[in-house]
């Protein structure tokens, strides 16, 4: 999965893949699992509006995926010091591996959970 604004998804549906501003300054783009995701989304988009999560099919892939720690681990996040692994997207997204596209809204309290996916 990832997490963006949905202008960001329409530009990319208009030039044919997704390139996150992440790709450029990071050389990936960032990604969650189901599990993930949430925590990741409260952590570093709290309170936002306009966002979509992006559920991708690896198998349709066509850049590399890596799974490392996380990039940016910050004492302010909800993310706890661990051994765990996040997808990381070594190239531009392509259209085809997007199988569905949810709205995500944070909750009145800013915060976000997991909508049916």
């Amino acid at each position: 999965m990832h997490l963006t604004s949905r202008t960001e998804w329409l530009a990319a549906q208009q030039a044919g893949e997704y390139l996150a501003p992440s790709l450029q300054t990071e050389g990936f783009i960032h990604c969650s699992t189901e599990h993930q995701i949430v925590r990741v989304a409260n952590s570093f988009y709290s309170g936002q509006h306009g966002l979509v999560l992006l559920v991708i099919d690896p198998e349709r892939l066509r850049p590399d995926l890596r799974w490392e720690p996380p990039a940016h681990p910050t004492p302010q996040a909800d993310l706890p010091p661990s051994d765990e692994r996040f997808p990381h997207l070594y190239g531009p997204l392509n259209l085809e591996a997007v199988i569905r596209v949810v709205d995500f809204e944070p909750n009145p309290d800013g915060r976000f959970s997991l909508p049916p996916l």
